[in-house]
């Protein structure tokens, strides 16, 4: 089986509402995302001939993915009051708010679903919440 793996980081703030402890607060991180893609066969013709695929594209599309993160507040749906999400719309904060826990675990799932929705035959994704901390997803 060939793989090739990249990867990707994005800077954005999140909390996890309901924990005790200090992520509980909203906190930042340098979040890295590495995605392994897999491939029984190379290509036999064409411009990519020898390779599972263009590490160009492969960089480009995991960039775009981390990019849609980059320098926001990751805030799990329902979790802040609405009086709290209208003072931030009202500051120009770019807020994205997603239907899960934002945690490394859950961020590892959804970056695997996204990479295998563009197409990609996916090994494994992993993201990084700090240099010692990773969580990954594979299936």
């Amino acid at each position: 089986m060939y793989q090739l793996t990249t990867h990707a980081s994005f800077d954005s703030a999140h909390f996890l509402s309901g924990y005790e402890g200090k992520c509980s607060n909203i906190h930042g991180h340098r979040w890295k995302l590495e995605v392994t893609v897999q491939s029984e066969t190379l290509e036999q013709t064409g411009e990519i001939r020898g390779m599972v695929v263009d590490f160009g594209q492969l960089k480009d599309d995991i960039k775009k993915l981390a990019d849609e993160f980059d320098h926001s507040l990751i805030i799990e749906d329902g979790t802040l009051k609405e009086k709290t999400v209208e003072a931030l719309k009202e500051e120009n904060f770019k807020m994205i708010f997603v239907d899960f826990r934002p945690t490394a675990e859950s961020f590892a799932k959804y970056f695997y679903d996204r990479v295998k929705e563009i197409g990609y035959d996916v090994k494994l994704a992993k993201v990084y919440e700090t240099p010692n901390n990773m969580a990954a997803y594979g299936e």
